[in-house]
């Protein structure tokens, strides 16, 4: 299997070339956080970057939030903003995380990686959800190109990879988008099979 390149991430972050962090939680992870109803639910945000999910989740009441990415500089920024919160931040590889998850959030990890992990990720998720677990979020509706991240993907190709081991519940144009990703989002909802 590929391995996540922890230098090159390290680099990203130092150099500000993480182009697609925003500044703030999205608009459609908002307004599906703000629907959601149990706040005990345990939930990963992976590859989660600066994590401003995070910060909106605990600011909605959520308590049992963790975050995993291996890159130094955005775990040091999620820790900045939540001193209380360092039982919550994992500093590893996702793909070498072994806990149990109500939810997990989707926010460009997915897009992030070689689309030769796709297949790993599929699995992962699946492992790390418990019975009737969701993954939730948004991917990127643009044509899969060699350059990259981010990397895009297409409605019929994330039926194809998910469909095994998830029941599709939602995969639409997302209509709420932030206006630079506008047309080029899905939302989703995957519940573990």
């Amino acid at each position: 299997m590929m391995k996540l390149n922890k230098e090159y991430w390290e680099n990203r972050y130092q150099t500000d070339s993480a182009k697609w962090d925003i500044g703030h939680v999205s608009t459609p992870l908002k307004e599906y956080i703000d629907q959601l109803k149990n706040k005990d639910i345990k939930i990963l945000i992976p590859g989660a970057g600066n994590a401003y999910e995070l910060d909106y989740l605990i600011e909605k009441g959520f308590h049992n939030v963790f975050v995993i990415d291996f890159a130094q500089q955005p775990i040091d920024a999620i820790l900045s903003r939540n001193k209380d919160l360092e039982k919550h931040i994992i500093q590893g590889d996702f793909f070498n995380h072994n806990e149990t998850y109500d939810l997990i959030i989707e926010q460009t990890f997915f897009c992030a990686l070689n689309p030769s992990l796709r297949e790993n990720y599929v699995s992962k998720m699946h492992d790390l959800l418990s019975d009737k677990g969701k993954i939730s979020g948004l991917l990127f509706n643009f044509p899969l190109t060699e350059a990259g991240p981010p990397f895009g993907g297409s409605y019929e190709e994330y039926v194809n990879l998910f469909s095994e081991k998830f029941t599709i519940k939602t995969l639409e144009p997302a209509y709420n988008s932030i206006k630079p990703r506008a047309n080029t989002e899905l939302f989703f909802t995957f519940e573990k099979k």
